[in-house]
Formats: structure tokens, sequence, C-alpha cells
């Protein structure tokens, strides 16, 4: 596949105000407007019902031009209709969710060592995210800085799209991307004017 610049991540808990289904979809809206066409939701402590309703009416909003992946959950992602699924090291296994989301949706994975980018790349991601490359607030117990150097090296050792996670920012996104990655996974940049922010992080890595 191939990606775009930006992979918009919608983290629930980190949106300012109540989590109520029609601002996550007007945050997502948003971002579709600002040109993110890769966004994912995210939400770590909500109950079944709650993520569903999310997921299918960000879906609804978004149109056939944007592909919504769902975080950890593939029955949610089935559920909802979504694109595809994003799973950590601690998730189902690739090839388990690859089994229930079948071979047309998308199916990506977190990495945080070289170790993992290999294993991988050996399974059935069709992406590989790599990270945090800075510091980042967006997890309670963040992995290891890798740095730049870090997916550079990530890079050299796989030929999957490579997603760098962790700490981007619109000042130091182009960086990253000089590094080799494909595109770049935002949270907390995005959050204060999801549109504005979406076209400049796009316009920068032009």
């Amino acid at each position: 596949m191939t990606l775009p610049r930006l992979y918009a991540i919608i983290d629930v808990f980190c949106l300012a105000g109540p989590v109520t289904t029609a601002a996550v979809v007007e945050y997502a809206r948003e971002l579709a407007l600002g040109g993110a066409t890769l966004i994912q939701y995210r939400n770590k402590f909500g109950g079944p019902r709650e993520m569903l309703s999310h997921a299918r009416e960000i879906r609804r909003v978004l149109g056939p031009d944007v592909d919504l992946m769902v975080n950890d959950r593939a029955d949610l992602c089935l559920a909802a209709g979504c694109e595809g699924v994003h799973v950590g090291q601690d998730d189902l296994s690739p090839a388990a969710v690859r089994a229930m989301i079948g071979p047309e949706r998308i199916l990506g994975v977190s990495t945080h060592n070289l170790e993992q980018v290999k294993r991988a790349d050996a399974e059935a991601a069709d992406y590989i995210a790599f990270g945090p490359v800075f510091a980042t607030a967006s997890k309670r117990n963040p992995d290891a800085i890798v740095g730049l150097e870090g997916v550079r090296a990530a890079r050299a050792v796989t030929t999957k799209p490579l997603v760098a996670i962790g700490g981007i920012t619109r000042a130091n996104a182009r960086s990253v991307i000089e590094t080799g990655a494909d595109c770049v996974a935002v949270i907390a940049d995005l959050l204060s004017s999801p549109q504005k922010t979406a076209e400049e992080f796009l316009r920068g890595m032009l």
C-alpha cells in the first residue's frame, strides 16, 4: 500500500471537553477537511457500545476518500465497516487479526525496536509503525525513545511502508520523513486546531 504523509490519530481521551459521539465525529471531520486521508480511532478506556457508536459515525461522516482504522479492536472494525485495524505488541497477533479481517482490509502493527520491526516485516502487516521517535505524552508508560537514527535503522530492515510515531510535530515532521519514513502519525499537535494543523503538516512535508 501507499501511505499518505500524515496519519492522524484520534485519541479520544486527549480531546478537550466531554467525549461525546458528536464531538469525536466533528474532530474527525475537521481532520479530513484539512487533508487527512488516513485516520485512526483510538479509545483505550471506552466501552464497546461507545466505541462502536463513535466508529460507525466517524465512518459515515468521512466518506469514501478517507480510510478509517480502529486501534486494537478487529471486531469493532468489522462491525463499523472500517478499512482496517492497528495492533500493538500486547494485542492479538497480526496473523490472528488477519484471519479475522480478511485480506482486503488494512493491518498495521506498532513496533519499538528492530527485532519487532523484523518480525512485523515477516508477518501479515501492511504497514509498520515505529517509535516513539521523540518524547510523547500520549502513553502512560511509553517505550524507549528511538530517535531519528532509530527510524533510519528501521527503514534499513524493512521494505514495508513505515510510519514514524511519537512526539512528532510540524516543527520536526520533515526531518522524520527525511530519515526514510513514509508517513508520520500525529496525536497531540493536531488537537488545538485540527483542520488548520493538518493542512500545515501536509504543506510542510511536500
